[in-house]
């Protein structure tokens, strides 16, 4: 009895380990190394952020290069509903869905987020099936065409210079992530945020290698 006992114990710690390893691997993949940086990524800011501009901000890079990186705020959800803030883009008066913050650069400036299967004409890929768009054409065209579902509206972004966002990130300034469709298009971007500042932290204790013959009978 004190074999099979032993035997049933070991065995439940070898499925709790495993259980846990494949809870983390499930979890978005996440680093503080600059060369990590790419279109698509998403960063998040610690908790203990210096820059009250991206305080508990969750960012996605739309664009990345030696010339440097612009971003767009994914948490960042305005009352403001497209109607009102992009008057005189056409197909803008019949969309309710609200416009986004991306950051505090060049708030006057328009851009876009659309998650399509085919690139629309003067859109970037960012990542996957997400494209960026920037000119009010584009914009315009997907207003009138696109679902809320599938489009954010953003005004203002967040930009760096030439190493400036690897030279953040060296100083362990952003979290970054791997790209993640259903964080850009999530629901409730007001705790996107604690959501993904909660995975930062978690890291799995793996217990001594159990030996068998200690159960065994004597």
């Amino acid at each position: 009895m004190r074999l099979r006992a032993g035997i049933v114990f070991a065995l439940s710690v070898v499925c709790m380990v495993a259980a846990g390893s494949a809870a983390a691997g499930s979890a978005n993949a996440q680093s503080m190394r600059p060369e990590d940086l790419a279109r698509g990524r998403i960063l998040i800011t610690p908790r203990d952020s210096p820059d009250p501009h991206f305080s508990n901000s969750v960012i996605v890079l739309a664009s990345y290069d030696a010339s440097g990186a612009l971003g767009l705020m994914l948490h960042y959800r305005s009352d403001l509903p497209i109607q009102k803030a992009l008057k005189g883009i056409a197909g803008a008066e019949k969309r309710t869905d609200p416009v986004y913050i991306g950051g505090p650069v060049e708030l006057p400036a328009v851009l876009a987020l659309l998650r399509t299967g085919a690139a629309p004409t003067g859109a970037k890929l960012v990542a996957g099936n997400l494209y960026l768009m920037t000119s009010r054409q584009s914009i315009g065209a997907a207003i009138s065409e696109r679902p809320a579902k599938d489009l954010r509206v953003f005004i203002g972004y967040s930009g760096w210079g030439p190493g400036q966002l690897q030279r953040e990130v060296q100083r362990k300034g952003w979290y970054i992530f791997d790209y993640d469709e259903s964080l850009v298009f999530d629901e409730h971007p007001e705790t996107l945020w604690e959501r993904l500042i909660a995975k930062t932290g978690r890291s799995i204790a793996l217990l001594p290698t159990f030996s068998l013959a200690r159960y065994a009978v004597r």
